[in-house]
């Protein structure tokens, strides 16, 4: 395991802080009036998603995270429970907890491929795709003129995910979602 100083700091840069595996997501180099330049940061608990700012000074020293990254197939929820597989292995299965998968678990249907984070040879976090195809099951209708909501309106998903769409989404259209806003991005055409 490697060591790095406050120069080695980028966005990406996994790292031990405080005994706990964070990501850089922010970065920029501050001088303050007289003082000595500092790295800020906007950062994120690989464990439990908590995001937090922080200043390090020049004679801070971190030690590099030993994360990787692998694909697995997510199975199915229960009970507060996602479950998935390692391709290739029917014995590779293994779960996180709601609190781990966070709003990322509305938008996983069966037989999604996500990618795995593994800290210390331990499963700590799943990444899904950025964007997801998924149809809608229940939409109200739209009524001509009816812009009172900014011309958008609340749609519940296959998934059980609840959004706001254009009010042009009816039941039964597949639409695309990002995951990581929760937001809709279009309609997508089934041919």
């Amino acid at each position: 395991m490697s060591t790095l100083d406050y120069n080695d700091l980028r966005i990406g840069t996994a790292f031990i802080f405080e005994g706990q595996p964070w990501e850089i997501l922010e970065f920029a180099f501050v001088r303050m009036q007289q003082r000595k330049a500092v790295a800020q940061v906007k950062m994120k608990n690989l464990i439990s998603g908590k995001v937090v700012s922080r200043s390090f000074h020049q004679n801070e020293t971190f030690d590099e995270a030993d994360i990787s990254r692998e694909s697995v197939k997510f199975l199915y929820h229960h009970k507060g429970q996602y479950w998935f597989s390692q391709p290739n292995n029917p014995k590779g299965r293994f779960f996180l907890t709601d609190d781990v998968v966070g709003s990322a678990g509305e938008f996983l249907k069966p037989d999604t491929e996500v990618t795995a984070i593994k800290f210390q040879d331990k499963t700590i976090n799943i990444k899904p795709p950025i964007k997801v195809d998924l149809i809608v099951k229940e939409a109200p209708p739209a009524f001509r003129g009816d812009t009172a909501q900014g011309g958008s309106k609340p749609v519940v998903l296959e998934t059980g995910a609840k959004i706001n769409t254009p009010m042009f989404i009816e039941e039964g259209d597949v639409v695309r979602v990002n995951t990581e806003t929760g937001q809709y991005v279009e309609r997508v055409k089934i041919y």
